[in-house]
């Protein structure tokens, strides 16, 4: 079982995807570097996949919960490319894509980082997080994005590890969340003026 960390007091059998699901400003990102942290604090392996910030902010952030030092976590930058930053080199940490459309870069750079932490270190254990779905949808249309999320979620279930996914719920209308939602195991959703819920698809 994969716990989601204090804040949310629930566990999940390997193989879940959760959608997190929130207005601006209710702490979806943080909650969902929670998640992360919780398991990189137990050995298990985090690949956070930004389309909002750079690598850099990111891993400041996520370092901010939990010690990075030879732990296994990796980020999969759509951002930085697209500012038109172009020398810059993949290494063992940060893998860049052209920018958020590039959702076949984005599924072959985690397939990389999942694999160099089973060859190299071992691990099996391995906690996915894709912030934000809602610039992806900014770039593409829904079809294309829902194609891309059914194998994205589809590899998390294959290799047993969680994948968290963040949405900002007011950008979309109901057609598009419902749509979405067929793809996930469970819904957390934040508030902004009062704690996360979280309804599992076997509550």
């Amino acid at each position: 079982m994969y716990d989601l960390g204090t804040d949310l007091d629930a566990e999940v059998p390997p193989g879940t995807n959760v959608l997190v699901s929130g207005p601006p400003l209710s702490g979806k990102r943080s909650l969902c570097l929670d998640i992360l942290a919780s398991g990189t604090e137990q050995g298990e392996g985090a690949i956070i996949v930004t389309t909002k910030d750079g690598a850099d902010r990111v891993l400041d952030d996520f370092g901010s919960r939990v010690s990075l030092e030879d732990r296994p976590v990796a980020i999969v930058d759509c951002v930085t490319r697209q500012q038109g930053v172009v020398e810059i080199r993949d290494d063992d940490r940060i893998k860049y894509t052209s920018s958020p459309v590039d959702m076949t870069g984005i599924g072959i750079k985690i397939s990389e980082f999942l694999q160099s932490f089973y060859q190299d270190r071992g691990i099996e254990r391995n906690r996915v997080m894709l912030h934000s779905l809602s610039t992806l949808l900014m770039y593409a249309d829904l079809q294309t994005v829902f194609r891309f999320l059914h194998v994205f979620t589809g590899r998390i279930q294959s290799v047993d590890g969680l994948g968290v996914f963040a949405i900002d719920a007011s950008a979309h209308d109901d057609q598009t969340m419902n749509t979405l939602k067929q793809l996930f195991d469970g819904i957390i959703t934040t508030q902004e003026d009062g704690p996360p819920s979280v309804r599992l698809a076997n509550d």
